[in-house]
């Protein structure tokens, strides 16, 4: 028999509820960061990166571009499709039914009263409101035309109701008289509860009582006053935005036919003064926008009314998706709204875009600069420069016949001691000695495992150190000829190496365009390309050797990134001295720094990139007189021959 202590559980299924999608695949966030570094290489801010990637989306996933398309293209199609006079067509249609009905009842009669009225109808005005207001006293002979008249005066009431109430129109469908003296009643009241909260009064009694009394007109069941203000408020405006887009005389016609909505103009008296309350609780609603419609399809008052409320919408969701406000963000995007006006693909990849931004934003990618811009952060230096070094790597091994291999940095052989770890050690565990020391420390009394100070490192030989001087061409010939993000990646790339696999190693990063200066690896990263003719190699030198000499005990390595001659040097006074083609004085400063960098047994390589001849002939000069090389490698080799330069010189 089964334990009556064990229950069988019981699981209810049910539409998804929200929250973070279960089912979505991880981020790439290295995709993400990759696309977005190659922005910022290229002269992108970090903020301007990440929006670029927003709007371009990710694989599988439509970006911001994409679905602003969908906005527009949902707010053209409604503008192109239909038009806003379907409530005069049908009461014109109506009121030419009524006509008809009642001059083919007259002509049946031979009377001279028939005569008179044939007269009367002949007198109508030409415009429609006005015929409607002429015939509101006219006694009918024709049950037909009676009807059709009827008809117009509940269709305006009907209309008029629709566009402030959501699902009046069907509601009002064959009202009786008790049914519009309890719209007239509830619309009194609605006035007073308005003007009382304009006036400043606490009004959450009233609003009480009033939901309690006419709470079935408002399905969307507002809290308090200020929602019900909110809500009125909109379809108030999106109201006028469709009158505003009528034409004048439309316009007159409309508010002519508005005073006989049930035969009574108090309804329109009433809706007027709702509008008043609601303009002047509301300022900040669009009361004076407009639309072009220029369809086939007529709408009602109702339907434009919902209409130009959509467009509302879709202007709003367009702004949001622009991101082009300060401080912008995907959370900031609706996706109810995207949603109701594109579907639920569109809210899935709405959806997927701000949690990639969270996402890169919680994993600290970015940070704040002290002006409130957006930088990126270590860790996505880091991780650029990890795809960097990859595929230098990559590059290296494809061109040697080679697979990817992890190598260690340049530890020498093993000395056969050992030594506790400390913070910064890259060696070999030394695995008898850490579990001796666990061992010893347990029988201490204890309990632990393992503790970091049971860690012992293998020691090895003492490795060479190296000075290196990473000098960058950044005048306006690299940016117009397209070497400006492949300068950077290689910058990225020996950055990262000697980061993580040469620690000991001292690494300065020198750009030279009129002038030279040492940037860390972010401002490199973000550096944008300015017009400035002069490539001053000479004060790039005279920087490279500052950070040599810092260094008297490492190995110097400079490396040199160039696509032009010396067109500028430093003189005494700090400034720069311009000429092109180059000056001799120019010349003569280059090589006499090059002469002071070679005394101090410095390791040369210079990187040449385009097919300049005379800029080859001087390279080559210049290598020969400080004993370095000379490389000309193609735009996507450089990062491999930089690195792999370094590596050489570093196993020399």
């Amino acid at each position: 028999m089964a334990d009556p202590r064990r229950r069988r559980r019981r699981f209810a299924y049910g539409p998804y509820a929200g929250g973070p999608d279960p089912l979505a695949p991880p981020f790439d966030i290295r995709s993400a960061m990759d696309q977005i570094g190659r922005d910022v290489m290229e002269g992108s801010s970090p903020r301007q990166a990440l929006q670029e990637l927003l709007r371009r989306g990710m694989e599988g996933r439509r970006g911001l571009d994409e679905l602003s398309r969908q906005v527009w293209q949902r707010r053209r199609d409604l503008q192109r499709d239909n038009r806003l006079d379907g409530t005069l067509q049908q009461v014109r249609e109506l009121l030419e039914r009524a006509m008809d009905a009642e001059r083919e009842s007259l002509g049946n009669e031979d009377s001279d009263d028939a005569r008179f009225r044939e007269m009367q109808l002949d007198a109508l005005p030409n415009d429609t409101g006005g015929a409607v207001r002429e015939l509101s006293e006219y006694d009918w002979r024709s049950s037909d035309a009676r009807q059709a008249y009827e008809e117009i005066r509940d269709l305006l009431g009907r209309e008029m109701l629709d566009q402030r109430f959501q699902g009046m129109k069907q509601a009002m469908e064959n009202a009786t008289p008790q049914d519009v003296e309890a719209i007239r009643e509830m619309l009194d009241d609605l006035n007073s509860l308005l003007q009382n909260h304009a006036d400043g009064q606490d009004t959450s009694q009233q609003f009480s009582e009033f939901m309690d009394k006419h709470g079935e007109f408002f399905p969307e069941n507002p809290q308090n006053t200020d929602e019900l203000a909110d809500l009125l408020a909109a379809r108030a405006a999106a109201a006028q935005r469709m009158m505003n887009s009528l034409s004048a005389e439309q316009q007159a016609e409309l508010m002519e036919l508005s005073q006989q909505a049930f035969g009574d103009p108090r309804l329109a008296q009433a809706l007027s003064q709702l509008d008043a309350n609601l303009q002047g609780l509301r300022p900040g609603e669009d009361w004076q926008g407009s639309g072009r419609f220029r369809g086939d399809n007529p709408m009602g008052m109702g339907e434009a009314t919902r209409a130009l409320e959509e467009l509302g919408q879709l202007d709003a969701l367009a702004e949001q998706m622009a991101q082009s406000y300060p401080g912008a963000r995907m959370e900031d995007i609706d996706l109810d709204a995207v949603a109701d006006l594109l579907g639920d693909d569109a809210r899935v990849d709405a959806r997927a875009l701000a949690d990639l931004e969270r996402e890169l934003q919680r994993q600290g990618l970015f940070e704040r600069a002290p002006d409130g811009s957006l930088l990126l952060s270590p860790k996505a230096l880091r991780r650029l420069g990890e795809s960097a070094l990859r595929d230098v790597v990559d590059k290296m091994g494809s061109r040697r016949g080679e697979r990817e291999t992890r190598r260690s940095g340049a530890a020498g052989e093993a000395t056969g001691a050992t030594r506790p770890w400390e913070f910064g050690d890259t060696e070999a565990w030394s695995v008898p000695r850490t579990l001796l020391n666990a061992q010893l420390r347990r029988a201490g009394g204890d309990t632990r495992a393992l503790d970091v100070t049971d860690v012992e490192i293998v020691e090895t030989e003492q490795r060479t150190r190296a000075a290196v001087a990473l000098l960058v061409d950044t005048s306006w010939s690299m940016v117009a000829e397209g070497r400006w993000v492949p300068m950077k990646r290689t910058a990225l790339a020996l950055h990262q190496l000697i980061s993580t696999r040469f620690r000991g190693d001292d690494l300065a990063l020198i750009t030279f365009g009129r002038h030279a200066r040492t940037v860390e690896l972010g401002e490199l990263v973000g550096l944008d390309g300015v017009y400035a003719q002069g490539t001053n190699l000479h004060h790039a030198m005279l920087l490279a050797g500052q950070h040599l000499r810092r260094h008297p005990d490492a190995m110097p390595v400079v490396l040199v990134v160039t696509d032009g001659e010396p067109t500028a040097h430093l003189e005494p006074d700090g400034e720069a001295y311009f000429d092109y083609p180059p000056s001799p004085h120019t010349l003569r400063a280059t090589v006499s720094e090059l002469d002071r960098l070679t005394s101090l047994n410095a390791a040369f390589t210079f990187f040449v990139l385009g097919d300049d001849p005379r800029l080859a002939a001087f390279m080559d000069d210049v290598a020969r007189r400080c004993g370095g090389r000379v490389v000309a490698p193609s735009l996507d080799g450089l990062g491999a021959e930089v690195v792999s330069d370094y590596l050489r010189t570093r196993r020399r």
